[in-house]
């Protein structure tokens, strides 16, 4: 499974998140799942409680500092191939590109 999500702080009072967003990514690494970071969002690799499990290890970190989180996410569910990483989605979107 994977799920990508991104965490918005609210009522920080401040235009920057960035320190609660850190707090959040601190909770996904401990929480020992396999995740990936841009500058969007992060991308968890694993089963479904187990990125359930880091999501909601997210918010609570960001609910330390902030009266309220939101969060954006996108899952990706597939029978066929249930252990795709994203570097396996990457791999196979380029081999289609040298393909064409």
């Amino acid at each position: 499974m994977l799920v990508w999500f991104s965490v918005t702080p609210i009522g920080t009072g401040s235009a920057s998140v960035s320190a609660e967003v850190a707090r959040a990514l601190d909770a996904v690494e401990a929480s020992g799942i396999r995740a990936v970071t841009d500058a969007s969002g992060t991308l968890l690799e694993g089963d479904w409680e187990g990125c359930m499990a880091a999501m909601r290890a997210a918010g609570e970190a960001v609910l330390e500092s902030a009266p309220r989180v939101s969060f954006t996410c996108k899952f990706d569910l597939r029978n066929d191939k249930p252990d795709q990483t994203g570097e396996d989605k990457l791999a196979s979107l380029a081999a289609a590109r040298r393909d064409r």
